[in-house]
């Protein structure tokens, strides 16, 4: 909570943000209220769920019907009559109104306590998201009360065997009924929260193509598919023609139900225009990556608090700080330790920075008063939500196995549950996009898309930052190194933009190597900004010196340790693409 707090309030300045939107009414003393609240309600009610769902899994049942893990389904009954699921619904349909980003330390803490748990739920704020801005009045009247309250769930429907990323493979079809709604048919799998005994009703959001839908991509249409047809009341009505029929054996998050949905027939209603699917899903696909960095960020922090109690009670060894009474000392007095813990402190506290600070973008996004605010946010959270997205959740796989390696071998056995920390953190970077796909769209969409107009719009601020900071000398050993890095990224940029002109296999070859560049040039960015508050903060006196001073002690780690691998990645881009692509693919297989 304190460095929730720290970054919120100190770092992204909240309140000012929230007074920008017109909503003078969220001040600090409302956001910690909160934030305490849901800290309370996640350490008591969600965390006790978190081994026992993951040791006893979900089950699907004869009738296709599936059973949730002991205490999952109760924990989301009080989540709901507690209004958390409410949190950021908008006020005309039930919700509390506050905006997007109020959501993002909220699910950081649930996801930290019980990841699979917080999965059922996490997909309709995003679900929510997309009909109010895509469906058709009576739609957004008819469902969105519900899902806005959590009394029904959402999934996303998009993956089918056959087709994953690339959706214009897609077979499942949309025929109209000549009732003004369509018959949906076909099969997709991977289904989040497709099936379970949370909620009476679960609104399924589908992709698939009309009779004269064009081919590939540019032919998917959206459909709204609930499990049960509502009644005249609201209530659910008569069960639609759609079923689990499996649920996925997983290493990691064995409490939530990943499904195999089939729909035979099933009445749907179009949202947005036909042929417009994609676009309109976008919306619900973009707020869910930015989720997912959420999740990969909460597995990291909780994976450290683990580690950092077990390094400081195990005792092994000795160590140059140790006791003079003989014995082991603790192990956290051992160097490599502590390059593993603060490996973790400084990749987590720099994530947690830039995770929100996408989340005040988002808000601009939607609420600002300023069209061309609003506009401006939107670029820089494009650019934001694949490098969060694929950044921070590649991060959370390194974070997470420190953490187990801390442990040795105690570490590996389930007895002390870090583990699973790393089993759960492992989907993160597959699901809603694999990182390699994430990075694709930042280069190849986002930064050569736009003419680098949107790499510019972050090294303005980047740069801007640093303009501002220059002059300080108790911040001569992070601004100008950032200074330099921003430099070296900006050329690179060009460098490639450059190469791909010629071939276009140079984008997917840098890549991903692009999109690591640039979220540590985002991370040193988010700990120069840390840095200049702890600076400011001990020359004013502050009362908690020391949680400042570790600050500043943690961001010279980052500039001194792991700001290094820019250098390689940059070295990398360098290489082109014929390093990948002239060994033939015979030759991969011995």
């Amino acid at each position: 909570m304190r460095d929730i707090r720290f970054v919120l309030h100190e770092v992204l300045h909240d309140e000012a943000h929230y007074r920008d939107l017109g909503r003078a009414d969220i001040g600090q003393e409302l956001i910690d209220s909160v934030l305490e609240q849901c800290a309370r309600f996640t350490e008591e009610v969600i965390a006790p769920t978190n081994e026992p769902g993951d040791r006893v899994g979900v089950r699907r049942e004869a009738d296709g019907s599936v059973v949730t893990p002991p205490g999952f389904a109760a924990a989301y009954q009080r989540y709901v009559e507690d209004g958390w699921a409410a949190l950021c619904g908008p006020a005309e349909y039930g919700g509390q109104g506050l905006p997007e980003s109020f959501g993002v330390p909220a699910a950081e803490m649930m996801a930290a306590a019980n990841m699979a748990w917080k999965l059922y739920s996490g997909l309709s704020d995003s679900a929510v998201l997309l009909l109010r801005q895509h469906a058709a009045g009576d739609l957004r009247r008819q469902y969105l009360p519900q899902l806005v309250s959590g009394e029904w769930l959402a999934s996303m429907c998009l993956t089918e065997a056959h087709a994953g990323t690339d959706l214009g493979l897609m077979r499942t079809r949309a025929e109209p009924d000549g009732a003004g709604s369509y018959r949906i048919t076909g099969t997709k799998i991977f289904i989040t929260g497709g099936e379970s005994d949370f909620a009476p009703n679960i609104v399924h959001l589908v992709l698939a193509k009309l009779p004269d839908a064009p081919a590939g991509s540019r032919g998917i249409s959206l459909f709204l598919v609930p499990k049960f047809l509502p009644a005249a009341d609201g209530s659910p009505g008569e069960r639609n023609a759609v079923g689990c029929t499996g649920v996925e054996h997983k290493l990691g998050i064995h409490g939530s139900a990943t499904c195999v949905m089939n729909f035979d027939g099933a009445r749907g209603w179009l949202v947005g225009g036909p042929h417009e699917g994609l676009r309109c899903m976008f919306t619900m696909m973009n707020h869910a990556r930015l989720w997912v960095g959420v999740q990969g960020l909460a597995q990291s922090e909780a994976a450290l608090q683990v580690a950092t109690a077990y390094a400081r009670e195990r005792r092994q060894g000795r160590t140059t700080s140790g006791n003079d009474q003989g014995g082991a000392d603790p192990i956290i007095g051992h160097p490599d330790v502590r390059r593993m813990l603060l490996t973790q402190k400084a990749l987590i506290e720099g994530s947690r920075v830039l995770v929100y600070l996408a989340g005040l973008q988002l808000d601009k996004s939607i609420h600002h008063p300023d069209p061309a605010e609003r506009e401006r946010a939107s670029g820089l959270l494009s650019v934001l939500t694949p490098i969060v997205k694929a950044f921070v959740t590649d991060r959370s796989l390194e974070c997470t196995s420190h953490a187990v390696q801390i442990h040795g071998g105690h570490g590996y056995v389930r007895e002390t549950g870090v583990e699973q920390y790393f089993r759960d953190a492992r989907i993160t970077a597959i699901y809603e996009g694999a990182n390699g796909v994430q990075a694709m769209d930042l280069l190849g969409r986002k930064v050569l898309g736009s003419g680098g107009v949107l790499a510019r719009q972050l090294g303005g601020l980047i740069g801007s930052f640093c303009e501002h900071h220059a002059r300080y000398d108790e911040l001569v050993g992070f601004v100008p190194r950032l200074a330099g890095l921003l430099k070296e990224w900006s050329e690179a940029t060009e460098a490639i933009a450059g190469r791909a002109a010629r071939d276009p296999d140079e984008v997917g070859a840098a890549a991903m190597d692009y999109l690591m560049l640039t979220g540590y040039l985002c991370l040193a960015w988010c700990w120069a900004k840390v840095a200049a508050v702890s600076v400011a903060a001990l020359h004013n006196g502050a009362a908690e010196a020391d949680f400042y001073r570790a600050k500043l002690t943690t961001a010279r780690f980052f500039y001194a340790r792991l700001l290094p691998r820019a250098e390689a990645h940059l070295d990398a881009l360098a290489a082109g693409a014929a390093t990948l692509m002239e060994l033939p693919a015979d030759q991969f297989a011995s």
